[in-house]
């Protein structure tokens, strides 16, 4: 009740007026990035300012492979921003990115030792996400709710989910999360979300894209340095199982049967050798970064469990993109150094871009 009594008080001069625009808006991004450089320590923000108009109420525990969230509220219209930690410097964090092998976008992880958390990321059942950013999100999701039923007993509507890196990989999976909560009664019908994933990695395949996209239409974006590579991450490929069912290649021998004999041998021969080597690729990726990093994150948090690993590696971008375009001065700035590899990554060239980016 107590704490309550407070979220009350935070909250109540400004909820009359909160609402979250649909749209990109530049300073609310900036302000996002700002409130991302304060996850890590003063040596970490240290050439990045202050949020001008957000203030920092909780800070949830560190959970599942080094995962944190901040809940930030903004000081005017009392909108509230939950915010994701990127990648840190811990073994279990750098796992978390490696751990690439897909599972279904609907299941069900272990969060603890006889504890297990349902998650719903999309509705078709081709779609398939990234393991370990599905379990990192998962090990967030309880301290989550707990702050959005509180913001809402308080009368809060609109959040924004936001974050950086490995950061916004998580904000997309908890948009996705979020919004099908929404859709099936079990979030409260009048909430309103917004997302800003920066620098993200691709959290999934086509399909969940597709579903993710379609639910969050002018609501979610995601914003990349075109000279950042983390965002081009997980390594994917894609093979013929990853199209949708009708399609020509999937029935290429009735098409060759009508074929004269010479034709059908060379075309079936260029087929296998370019169809082999897709699907020889992602049975490698699968072992190495599925199977295999599995193994290792059992030694980190040994009551792990997820559904078993999907045959797909067609990892894709999702949400609208804003593309942060590098070129001319800003290489002047920030100059390609092979000894720097995430140089193009951080805070201060997302900032740099944003800021040089032209009024529509």
């Amino acid at each position: 009740m107590r704490h309550f009594l407070i979220i009350m008080l935070i909250f109540l001069p400004h909820l009359l007026c909160a609402q979250v625009q649909r749209g990109f808006d530049r300073e609310e991004y900036l302000e996002v990035l700002r409130m991302t450089s304060r996850q890590g320590d003063s040596t970490f923000f240290k050439k990045v300012e202050a949020p001008k108009v957000w203030k920092r109420l909780y800070r949830s525990p560190v959970v599942g492979l080094d995962n944190r969230w901040d809940l930030w509220q903004h000081r005017h219209d009392g909108v509230v921003s939950i915010n994701f930690r990127g990648t840190t410097s811990a073994g279990a964090s750098w796992l978390a990115n490696f751990y690439s092998g897909m599972i279904p976008a609907k299941g069900q992880v272990t969060i603890a030792e006889g504890v297990t958390q349902e998650y719903h990321l999309a509705d078709h059942p081709q779609a398939c996400v990234h393991a370990g950013w599905t379990l990192g999100m998962a090990h967030l999701l309880p301290t989550v709710l707990q702050q959005i039923d509180s913001c809402y007993k308080a009368g809060v509507r609109d959040f924004l989910i936001t974050g950086h890196s490995q950061g916004g990989a998580l904000a997309i999976l908890m948009t996705a999360q979020l919004r099908k909560m929404k859709e099936n009664g079990k979030l409260p019908s009048d909430i309103r979300i917004k997302t800003y994933a920066s620098a993200a990695p691709k959290p999934g395949n086509l399909y969940f894209a597709y579903d993710y996209e379609a639910s969050n239409f002018g609501w979610a974006f995601t914003v990349v340095n075109s000279a950042d590579w983390v965002p081009e991450t997980p390594i994917t490929v894609q093979t013929i199982d990853d199209f949708n069912e009708i399609n020509p290649f999937k029935n290429v021998d009735p098409m060759l049967a009508k074929q004269k004999w010479t034709t059908r041998l060379f075309v079936k021969k260029a087929y296998n050798d370019m169809n082999e080597p897709t699907i020889e690729a992602r049975r490698a990726f699968k072992k190495y970064l599925g199977n295999t990093a599995g193994d290792f994150v059992l030694k980190t948090l040994p009551y792990h469990r997820i559904p078993e690993l999907k045959d797909c590696f067609h990892y894709v971008r999702c949400g609208i993109p804003v593309v942060l375009y590098a070129r001319g001065d800003y290489y002047k700035e920030f100059p390609d150094d092979p000894n720097k590899v995430f140089i193009h990554h951080m805070m201060e060239p997302y900032i740099y871009l944003t800021n040089a980016m032209k009024e529509n």
